[in-house]
Protein backbone atom coordinates (compact mmCIF):
# COMPACT_ATOMS: atom_id res chain seq x y z
CA UNK A 1 0.00 0.00 0.00
CA UNK A 2 1.54 3.16 -1.08
CA UNK A 3 1.59 6.39 1.37
CA UNK A 4 -1.32 8.26 -0.26
CA UNK A 5 -3.79 4.63 -0.04
CA UNK A 6 -2.55 4.40 3.44
CA UNK A 7 -3.69 8.52 4.19
CA UNK A 8 -7.28 7.76 2.69
CA UNK A 9 -7.43 4.63 4.37
CA UNK A 10 -6.51 5.78 7.82
CA UNK A 11 -9.13 8.90 6.78
CA UNK A 12 -12.02 6.40 6.16
CA UNK A 13 -11.35 5.18 9.51
CA UNK A 14 -12.40 8.12 11.75
CA UNK A 15 -15.54 8.31 13.35
CA UNK A 16 -17.86 11.43 12.88
CA UNK A 17 -19.52 12.46 15.23
CA UNK A 18 -23.09 13.45 15.53
CA UNK A 19 -24.46 15.79 12.31
CA UNK A 20 -21.21 15.11 10.38
CA UNK A 21 -20.72 12.43 7.92
CA UNK A 22 -17.14 11.01 6.68
CA UNK A 23 -17.62 11.17 3.33
CA UNK A 24 -14.73 8.13 3.37
CA UNK A 25 -15.70 5.61 5.41
CA UNK A 26 -18.03 2.14 4.08
CA UNK A 27 -19.00 1.15 1.08
CA UNK A 28 -20.58 1.93 -2.53
CA UNK A 29 -19.96 5.39 -3.49
CA UNK A 30 -17.74 6.03 -0.43
CA UNK A 31 -14.98 3.67 -2.40
CA UNK A 32 -15.24 5.78 -5.29
CA UNK A 33 -14.20 8.96 -3.13
CA UNK A 34 -11.50 6.93 -1.41
CA UNK A 35 -9.98 6.46 -4.28
CA UNK A 36 -10.71 9.52 -6.33
CA UNK A 37 -8.89 10.85 -3.16
CA UNK A 38 -5.86 8.51 -3.42
CA UNK A 39 -5.85 9.28 -7.18
CA UNK A 40 -5.54 12.90 -7.03
CA UNK A 41 -3.13 12.62 -4.01
CA UNK A 42 -0.69 10.75 -6.20
CA UNK A 43 -1.43 12.84 -9.27
CA UNK A 44 -1.00 16.07 -7.38
CA UNK A 45 2.90 14.43 -5.96
CA UNK A 46 3.95 14.41 -8.85
CA UNK A 47 3.06 17.86 -9.93
CA UNK A 48 5.60 18.88 -7.01
CA UNK A 49 2.71 21.54 -5.55
CA UNK A 50 4.67 24.30 -3.59
CA UNK A 51 1.26 25.49 -2.10
CA UNK A 52 -0.97 24.49 0.08
CA UNK A 53 -4.86 25.73 0.23
CA UNK A 54 -6.82 24.93 3.71
CA UNK A 55 -10.63 24.84 4.00
CA UNK A 56 -13.09 24.85 5.78
CA UNK A 57 -15.12 21.45 5.67
CA UNK A 58 -16.28 19.08 2.68
CA UNK A 59 -19.68 20.00 1.68
CA UNK A 60 -22.81 18.11 0.16
CA UNK A 61 -22.57 18.96 -3.66
CA UNK A 62 -18.19 19.21 -3.84
CA UNK A 63 -16.17 17.39 -1.59
CA UNK A 64 -18.99 15.44 0.27
CA UNK A 65 -19.56 13.92 -3.35
CA UNK A 66 -16.63 13.87 -5.05
CA UNK A 67 -13.71 13.19 -2.33
CA UNK A 68 -11.82 15.59 -3.58
CA UNK A 69 -11.31 18.73 -1.52
CA UNK A 70 -12.70 22.17 -3.32
CA UNK A 71 -13.96 20.21 -6.31
CA UNK A 72 -17.28 19.35 -7.26
CA UNK A 73 -18.45 16.27 -10.12
CA UNK A 74 -18.65 18.81 -12.57
CA UNK A 75 -15.08 19.67 -12.08
CA UNK A 76 -14.11 16.08 -11.54
CA UNK A 77 -15.57 14.72 -14.61
CA UNK A 78 -16.31 17.41 -17.00
CA UNK A 79 -14.22 18.77 -19.94
CA UNK A 80 -12.19 20.57 -19.97
CA UNK A 81 -10.45 19.51 -16.73
CA UNK A 82 -8.61 22.17 -14.76
CA UNK A 83 -4.74 21.73 -15.59
CA UNK A 84 -5.58 18.39 -17.18
CA UNK A 85 -5.80 16.58 -13.69
CA UNK A 86 -9.32 14.85 -13.55
CA UNK A 87 -11.40 13.02 -15.55
CA UNK A 88 -12.79 9.82 -16.10
CA UNK A 89 -9.75 8.99 -18.47
CA UNK A 90 -7.56 9.80 -15.54
CA UNK A 91 -9.03 7.43 -13.68
CA UNK A 92 -11.93 9.34 -11.23
CA UNK A 93 -15.22 7.89 -10.99
CA UNK A 94 -18.50 8.42 -8.95
CA UNK A 95 -21.25 6.52 -8.41
CA UNK A 96 -24.15 8.77 -6.35
CA UNK A 97 -24.11 12.30 -7.94
CA UNK A 98 -24.88 13.36 -11.64
CA UNK A 99 -21.48 14.49 -12.88
CA UNK A 100 -23.26 17.73 -13.87
CA UNK A 101 -23.56 18.30 -9.85
CA UNK A 102 -21.87 21.88 -9.33
CA UNK A 103 -20.50 23.92 -6.34
CA UNK A 104 -20.32 27.51 -6.06
CA UNK A 105 -16.98 27.33 -4.42
CA UNK A 106 -15.23 25.04 -6.03
CA UNK A 107 -16.67 26.94 -9.07
CA UNK A 108 -14.80 29.72 -7.95
CA UNK A 109 -11.61 28.28 -6.52
CA UNK A 110 -10.88 26.40 -9.94
CA UNK A 111 -11.54 29.23 -11.78
CA UNK A 112 -9.23 31.57 -9.63
CA UNK A 113 -6.75 29.28 -9.88
CA UNK A 114 -7.04 28.86 -13.55
CA UNK A 115 -7.02 32.50 -14.25
CA UNK A 116 -3.51 32.40 -11.81
CA UNK A 117 -2.18 29.67 -13.54
CA UNK A 118 -1.22 28.07 -9.69
CA UNK A 119 -2.03 24.79 -8.63
CA UNK A 120 -1.97 24.17 -4.85
CA UNK A 121 -2.53 21.33 -3.04
CA UNK A 122 -6.37 21.22 -1.93
CA UNK A 123 -7.54 20.25 1.71
CA UNK A 124 -10.27 21.19 4.31
CA UNK A 125 -9.26 21.74 8.08
CA UNK A 126 -12.27 19.34 9.08
CA UNK A 127 -12.32 16.55 7.63
CA UNK A 128 -16.40 15.40 8.00
CA UNK A 129 -19.20 16.89 6.16
CA UNK A 130 -20.86 18.98 8.76
CA UNK A 131 -25.01 19.23 8.06
CA UNK A 132 -27.82 20.35 9.87
CA UNK A 133 -29.71 18.07 12.14
CA UNK A 134 -31.24 15.19 10.09
CA UNK A 135 -30.42 16.92 6.59
CA UNK A 136 -27.43 15.61 4.87
CA UNK A 137 -28.04 17.55 1.68
CA UNK A 138 -26.95 20.74 3.85
CA UNK A 139 -23.86 22.45 5.13
CA UNK A 140 -23.27 23.86 8.40
CA UNK A 141 -20.10 25.39 9.89
CA UNK A 142 -17.95 22.77 11.83
CA UNK A 143 -17.39 22.91 15.18
CA UNK A 144 -14.09 23.38 16.88
CA UNK A 145 -14.17 19.59 17.92
CA UNK A 146 -14.77 18.34 14.41
CA UNK A 147 -12.29 21.25 13.07
CA UNK A 148 -9.66 19.42 15.75
CA UNK A 149 -10.25 16.24 14.56
CA UNK A 150 -8.76 17.22 11.38
CA UNK A 151 -4.73 18.26 12.60
CA UNK A 152 -3.48 15.02 12.12
CA UNK A 153 -4.33 14.98 8.62
CA UNK A 154 -3.14 18.45 7.76
CA UNK A 155 0.15 17.54 9.37
CA UNK A 156 0.95 14.45 7.57
CA UNK A 157 -0.07 15.92 3.99
CA UNK A 158 2.53 18.38 5.07
CA UNK A 159 4.88 15.67 5.79
CA UNK A 160 4.00 13.96 2.52
CA UNK A 161 4.32 17.47 0.49
CA UNK A 162 7.32 19.63 0.56
CA UNK A 163 5.58 22.96 0.21
CA UNK A 164 6.66 26.49 1.12
CA UNK A 165 3.65 28.01 1.38
CA UNK A 166 0.32 27.12 3.54
CA UNK A 167 -2.79 29.42 3.07
CA UNK A 168 -5.83 29.38 5.10
CA UNK A 169 -9.43 29.74 3.06
CA UNK A 170 -11.41 31.77 5.50
CA UNK A 171 -11.74 32.07 8.91
CA UNK A 172 -12.46 28.35 10.47
CA UNK A 173 -9.33 27.81 8.54
CA UNK A 174 -7.13 30.88 9.72
CA UNK A 175 -8.01 29.79 13.10
CA UNK A 176 -7.61 25.88 13.38
CA UNK A 177 -4.01 26.56 11.72
CA UNK A 178 -2.83 29.08 13.96
CA UNK A 179 -4.03 27.38 17.08
CA UNK A 180 -1.93 24.30 15.70
CA UNK A 181 1.00 26.18 15.45
CA UNK A 182 0.94 26.17 11.19
CA UNK A 183 2.00 29.42 9.71
CA UNK A 184 -0.45 30.69 6.92
CA UNK A 185 -1.47 33.32 4.73
CA UNK A 186 -5.01 34.44 5.15
CA UNK A 187 -7.60 34.99 2.12
CA UNK A 188 -11.58 35.16 2.04
CA UNK A 189 -13.37 32.50 1.46
CA UNK A 190 -15.01 32.78 -1.87
CA UNK A 191 -18.76 32.33 -0.29
CA UNK A 192 -21.25 34.93 0.38
CA UNK A 193 -19.96 37.34 -1.88
CA UNK A 194 -16.33 37.04 -1.49
CA UNK A 195 -15.42 35.66 -4.92
CA UNK A 196 -13.43 39.07 -5.82
CA UNK A 197 -11.86 39.30 -2.42
CA UNK A 198 -10.61 35.84 -2.63
CA UNK A 199 -9.43 35.90 -5.71
CA UNK A 200 -7.58 39.29 -5.07
CA UNK A 201 -6.21 37.65 -1.91
CA UNK A 202 -4.76 34.66 -3.46
CA UNK A 203 -3.06 36.63 -6.50
CA UNK A 204 -1.09 38.72 -3.69
CA UNK A 205 -0.42 35.31 -2.11
CA UNK A 206 0.99 33.43 -5.11
CA UNK A 207 3.22 36.33 -6.49
CA UNK A 208 4.54 35.75 -3.14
Amino acid sequence: MDVYRAFVERLAGAPAPRDAINPYAGDGPAAARRDNLALYLTRMAARRPTMLLVGEAPGYRGCGVSGVPFTSPAILLGEPSPFGLFGAAAGFRLDDAPATTREATATIVWATLVDLGCLPLLWNACPFHPHPPGRADGNRPPTAGEVAAGEWAVRELLALFVVARVVAVGNKARVALGRWGILAAPVRHPSHGGKATFARDLAQVARL
